[in-house]
């Protein structure tokens, strides 16, 4: 039987449009196109290893419009596990607002919505936990109830301040960073990457289309990307750890957990939205055995 695997973080809606131009101050251009996809790293994550047939739990905050939004409906028929969601009245669903003119440049608008009360929020007991982009108090908390931590910082690194990010470190077992943010968590810490592998014993980093990294005690896996005709990179790091955490969770070993992410990944990255095409196991051990060999554990 699959482990469950709790993944904190957001639930939010990408509401992406193409303009002709960026405006600036007092200037108004048409939108040519827009479209509305679900999104949120922590939700990416947890549909990702549900696709796959694992066992996924979401533990967001969300909005009094996260049900009319058809997302919790969507999450549902998934199979993802919405037992510990925190429903908050008087909030709205986290949302991304993201304007693409066509030079690709591109101009992005957070609204976090429930997000912001995640602090407030007191966190439940689990078992295996991932910990992705979210509020740094309430993922330090977490941490020190959890059995096993996973950790993804991300773009939220920003946001966190030493002391946090410390305690989350203690309590984790894998962490997953890519290359810029590695060497922030060093900075922060005033540790080098050989410290803190001493210390919590697996490191993954991402490389974009380099691939990945895997540090572990005694050695170290250096995994391509799935090659694919790419579209839009957007979530292929969620994907990759979806599929990651599945196949540590089911007893593969370090190399095959960092392929198995890459193969999901490559699904990713060949359309827009981060959830379009997120494969089955099936699926992904079809393309997996074209490019790896035979998948066994």
């Amino acid at each position: 039987m699959d482990r469950t695997i709790s993944v904190v973080g957001h639930a939010a809606i990408d509401l992406l449009f193409d303009v002709e131009h960026i405006s600036c101050h007092n200037e108004s251009y048409p939108i040519t196109d827009y479209h509305e996809y679900f999104g949120g790293g922590a939700a990416n994550i947890a549909v990702g290893i549900a696709t796959l047939g694992g066992k996924g739990q979401l533990i967001s905050a969300t909005g009094e419009d996260f049900g009319s939004s058809g997302y919790e409906e969507y999450l549902t028929s998934l199979g993802v596990d919405l037992s510990l969601l925190y429903r908050c009245k008087g909030q709205k669903v986290t949302k991304a607002f993201v304007f693409t003119d066509r030079d690709h440049n591109q101009s992005t608008y957070f609204h976090w919505g429930a997000s912001t009360l995640l602090k407030e929020l007191e966190p439940p007991e689990v078992d295996f936990v991932h910990l992705a982009t979210s509020e740094c108090s309430f993922n330090a908390r977490i941490a020190k109830k959890a059995n096993f931590v996973s950790f993804d910082p991300g773009q939220d690194l920003i946001t966190y301040n030493c002391k946090d990010l410390e305690t989350i470190l203690e309590h984790t077992d894998i962490l997953f960073t890519n290359r810029h943010e590695i060497k922030r968590v060093c900075e922060m810490t005033g540790r080098s990457l050989e410290e803190l592998k001493a210390r919590i014993g697996t490191i993954v980093v991402t490389y974009d289309s380099r691939g990945s990294r895997i540090h572990t005690q005694d050695a170290q896996y250096c995994i391509p990307v799935v090659p694919v005709k790419a579209v839009d990179p957007t979530g292929a790091g969620d994907a990759y750890r979806a599929g990651f955490l599945l196949a540590f969770t089911r007893g593969y070993d370090m190399e095959t957990c960092g392929r198995i992410g890459a193969t999901v990944a490559s699904f990713v990255v060949e359309v827009i939205g981060c959830q379009v095409k997120l494969p089955t196991w099936e699926m992904m051990q079809e393309r997996f055995e074209t490019h790896f060999g035979k998948l066994s554990r």
